[in-house]
């Protein structure tokens, strides 16, 4: 191995790689999640550190690693030690202002380019509108405009960080969106109707015996009132009157909220309801679409 190759060469670099990824181990820290961590931090790929396993860490790094040992063991995402995450295809900033995107949410961007597919082929008008609420780091909105670069997107979030950063992540990939700051359709000035309106809304309860594993994420954008659904309610009440006629609402919730919020969506008027599953194969999404003409 040539010497070069080694970040450190002094007598006081006396971790090599696989001795860190050791480490991990007994904190019950997954060996993807280490892996990802050290790659980073000797700024190589993952597949380098196979081949480079007796590489020794300098110092500095080496007080790094033993930092995003303990935060990681403690709960922290990967993608905040990080500073990114990659989500269908794109590399997206992230802090702990916003939540971690999960893979599920792919589910959601998945179903809505269908959406848009089937609007496109049976429109030959305007470009299709599409609104995406509560956006965090802009992860939903940015995907549907990289994939579908003729949609107006609109994104909405209360936070003003989480704008900021959702607004950054545009610039960094160029992919235009119309950002606002506030409280769901209240944030948006009157008037507008959108084709389709996608959302990844908090849906836990306040109560659940999952959250302090989720500790460090907002808990504005994870918990939603008694039952998870008090965020849901709000949007499908609400967003008929932003929905142009034959417009799509997709909605992403918990694994055993599909009958809820179907149940919801057509108390109030909305037709077609269906679902999408997940990974793990529970219907992760539920969607439909409003009547033809406004009231």
């Amino acid at each position: 191995m040539a010497e070069s190759e080694h970040p450190a060469t002094s007598a006081s670099a006396s971790l090599s790689i696989a001795a860190a990824l050791q480490q991990a181990r007994p904190l019950g820290i997954e060996r993807l999640d280490a892996t990802l961590l050290l790659a980073e931090l000797c700024q190589r790929p993952r597949s380098w550190l196979i081949t480079h396993d007796d590489v020794l860490l300098a110092p500095e790094q080496q007080q790094r690693w033993q930092d995003w040992l303990q935060r990681r063991a403690d709960g922290v995402p990967v993608a905040y030690l990080l500073g990114r995450h990659e989500f269908h295809g794109l590399t997206l900033s992230v802090t702990p202002a916003v939540l971690d995107p999960r893979p599920d949410t792919e589910t959601l961007v998945d179903w809505a380019l269908e959406r848009l597919q089937a609007h496109q082929a049976a429109q030959n008008g305007p470009a299709p509108q599409v609104l995406d609420l509560g956006t965090g780091s802009g992860a939903i909105a940015l995907a549907l405009k990289h994939r579908c670069p003729a949609a107006q997107v609109s994104a909405v979030d209360l936070s003003l960080e989480a704008v900021a950063l959702a607004r950054q992540n545009g610039e960094q990939l160029q992919l235009a969106i119309d950002w606002h700051c506030g409280s769901w359709f209240e944030a948006l000035p009157a008037g507008r109707h959108f084709e389709l309106i996608v959302s990844n809304p908090p849906y836990i309860r306040d109560d659940d015996p999952h959250l302090p594993a989720l500790r460090h994420e907002p808990r504005l954008a994870l918990t939603s009132g008694a039952d998870g659904l008090d965020a849901i309610r709000h949007i499908v009440r609400e967003a008929p009157a932003w929905l142009a006629p034959g417009g799509w609402l997709l909605l992403e919730h918990g694994f055993d909220q599909a009958d809820a919020v179907a149940a919801l969506l057509h108390a109030a008027g909305f037709l077609a309801i269906d679902h999408r599953f997940d990974l793990a194969g529970h219907r992760r999404c539920t969607g439909a679409c409003i009547n033809l003409t406004h009231s």
